[in-house]
Formats: structure tokens, C-alpha cells, sequence
């Protein structure tokens, strides 16, 4: 039926109005108590044998939805109806931004991938402290907030943006993430270099701890597809140091050759960041690598190209305790959840492991039970 619906209707509109369009009926949805009980009682069934514990949080699975969809925190509620066991909403600059000028969003249906020039668009911060503060939680969820640089702040002042960011939304966050790995603003890759990213996560770190005393919110580092392999290692081995509390794997990829890409080239070399089905060979293998490097020291939370339950059955046997969509939930429409829950519950079943936590990392591990390369 969705499939049906998304050929005759999503396809015929601009991918971002569609977008907002989708969003808005999630919404008003989870608003209606009759309603949003009826369709959490269909897209979101509990499996007791997929609860996870991450972060020192507990969550009703392993299974998110990616920073990107919920920029502003206005769906939170709404997600969760989905299915989905963590959201993660923005990415949120210290100040308001519009965003790239439209259009800035595009479809590859025939490569089930999406390409993205946002520009990190989003109310600011403020804004988005003041809406968390406020909110009366109808789904009990994990939120996670995702932060990256203002557009207009010249990089010699990005540490202090993000700890302008940071010092707001701490308190209203399960975890935070540094976002240093967008492709479309300018200069913010170069923040993944350990000479930059050092003295940021040191930063960030110490404003969480400042604006939070009570507890200590996790602090995760987000990052690209298009890291060489050494980069990889240098960012866990950074993470380890500074004691951070996970890495996510990965961003958008500015690449486009090598990737079997069937869409209309002129489409296809679009600027911007490429997510979807095309990502998921460089991403599952960054994740490999990571968790060969750190094990369970880190969590490690896959994301990129999961469009199944097997995708994201894949992301933990190879290291992630966490898994998130997003790309997907396009072409998969409001059964995406439900789907990827049932489908890893069967998997687990027929597996070796007792528990989601010992399948983590296992294709990873050798006999001995360590991590290896």
C-alpha cells in the first residue's frame, strides 16, 4: 500500500515538501490519543528479547531513527508511534539558520538513496533547548541531540559554537553528538583531524559536564564514510583518550564513483551528501574497522545504507550495540520499524546468542573473544 501510495504521490512532489508533508500527518497523529495508541499498538510491538541497554540508558531496542528527520524536535512523540527506540533530532547549530537555497534534496529511486544539501537548516539552539524543556513526553524514548557548526562562524570559532550549543540542550539530552561530518557546510570535515577534533570533544565535554551536575550526559562523535582507514583508527584512538562514550558510523559520502549508481547521472552528481542503499558496503565496513579497534570499549552505533532487518542484524554482529535509519523510512514508508524489529527478533532466534548484547561484534571477534582486524 505505501509502496503504491509513494509511486503516485511522494515521487509526483519536491522530495523536501514531501518531506515536511509526511512529517506533519506523523504529528498530528501522535497528537490524537486514540489514534496514536492504535498505531503504536501496530508500528511499534514490543519484543522483550531485543532490549538494550546503551549508554547508560535502557531502551526498548536497539533500533533509531538518525539525526536529519526531526531537525527541530517538533516529532518526537510521533517517531516513537513509528517504532522507533531512540530518536535522534537535529542537527542543531548554536544559532538559527535557513539552510542551502532550495532545492536541496533529491531522490534516486532506482538506488534507494537520497541526496542532501541541507545546510544544517534549523531554529537555533535556543529554540530547540526552550522546545525540549517544555515537552511532555507521551512515549517514553531516548532522545539523543546532535550539534554542529553555525554556517556564518569562521572555524577559529567553532569550539566555542558548539559549546554555546552544548551548554543549552545538555540538559534535555540522553546523549549528545558532535556532528563533524556533514558534507555541506563549509569546512566542517576538516574538524575531523585530531589536531581539530581534540580540543572541540575536550570543549564540548567540559560544557556538558558544567550545564549537567547531576548526571553525566554520554558525549559521541559522528563521522564520514570517506575517512581513509588511518583517520578511522586516529578518531577511535582519540575517542579512547578522551574517554568519550561512543563513535557513530557513518555520515552522508561525498563520493559517487564505485557505487553501482543506476539513477540519471546529471541526478546522481547533484553536490551534496549521498545516504541510502549505496552507502552500506563503506559504512558496515568503517564499523568493522572501529569496533576491531576499540570493542566494547566504545559503543558503536551503525547507521548508513540499513534498510532491513539483515542491514542492521549486520551493523551489530560487526560491533554496533545501536542501529539507526533514515533514507529508508522514505522508501519503506511507517512499517520500516516494525519490520526491521520483528525481523532481528527472528534472527536472534535462530542464532547462537542467548542475548542482543552477545551477538555484538561477534563476526567481528575471533574464537578468543577478542577484537581483531
Amino acid at each position: 500500500m505505501y509502496k503504491f501510495f509513494f509511486d503516485l504521490v511522494f515521487t509526483r512532489m519536491d522530495p523536501e515538501k514531501a518531506h515536511h508533508l509526511a512529517f506533519r500527518w506523523i504529528r498530528l497523529a501522535a497528537r490524537v490519543p486514540v489514534l496514536r495508541t492504535l498505531a503504536a499498538a501496530v508500528l511499534a510491538p514490543r519484543y522483550k528479547e531485543l532490549r538494550t541497554e546503551a549508554l547508560g540508558l535502557r531502551m526498548h531496542g536497539p533500533f533509531g531513527l538518525a539525526a536529519g528527520f526531526d531537525k527541530n524536535a517538533t516529532g518526537i512523540d510521533g517517531m516513537a508511534m513509528l517504532g522507533f527506540d531512540h530518536v535522534e533530532i537535529g542537527t542543531v547549530t548554536g544559532e538559527p539558520q535557513p539552510g542551502n537555497p532550495r532545492k536541496r534534496l533529491f531522490r534516486l529511486v532506482p538506488d534507494r538513496a537520497l541526496i542532501n544539501r541541507m545546510g544544517f537548516n534549523n531554529e537555533g539552539s535556543a529554540a530547540v533547548a526552550e522546545r525540549l524543556r517544555t515537552r511532555v513526553p507521551v512515549f517514553r524514548t531516548v532522545v539523543g541531540v546532535n550539534i554542529g557548526k553555525t554556517k556564518a562562524v569562521p572555524e577559529a570559532e567553532a569550539v566555542a559554537d558548539y559549546v554555546k550549543s552544548t551548554e543549552r540542550l545538555a540538559a534535555h539530552a540522553d546523549y549528545l553528538v558532535v556532528n563533524v561530518s556533514s558534507p555541506n557546510t563549509p569546512g566542517l570535515r576538516d574538524l575531523q583531524a585530531t589536531e581539530s577534533l581534540r580540543p572541540l570533544l575536550t570543549a564540548v565535554r567540559e560544557a556538558a559536564d558544567r550545564a549537567v551536575t547531576d548526571r553525566r550526559v554520554p558525549l559521541l562523535v559522528k563521522i564520514a564514510p570517506d575517512l581513509a582507514d588511518e583517520d578511522v583508527d586516529a578518531v577511535a584512538d582519540l575517542a579512547l583518550e578522551l574517554g568519550l562514550d561512543g563513535i557513530i558510523a557513518t555520515n552522508t559520502t561525498i563520493a559517487r564513483e564505485g557505487l553501482g549508481l543506476k539513477s540519471d547521472p546529471a541526478l546522481a552528481a547533484e553536490t551534496g551528501g549521498l545516504s541510502g542503499a549505496p552507502v552500506k558496503a563503506r559504512s558496515l565496513e568503517v564499523l568493522r574497522r572501529l569496533y576491531a579497534r576499540v570493542g566494547d570499549r566504545l559503543v558503536l552505533v551503525g547507521v548508513g545504507g540499513v534498510e532491513s532487518a539483515e542491514d542492521a542484524w549486520q551493523r551489530i554482529l560487526a560491533g554496533a550495540t545501536l542501529v539507526q535509519g533514515y533514507s529508508a523510512l522514505v522508501y519503506e514508508g511507517p512499517f520500516y520499524a516494525r519490520a526491521v524489529h520483528k525481523g532481528l527478533a527472528a534472527r536472534l532466534a535462530a542464532s547462537p546468542y542467548a542475548t542482543l548484547a552477545e551477538a555484538v561484534g561477534a563476526a567481528t571477534r575471533d574464537h578468543s573473544g577478542k577484537a581483531t582486524a
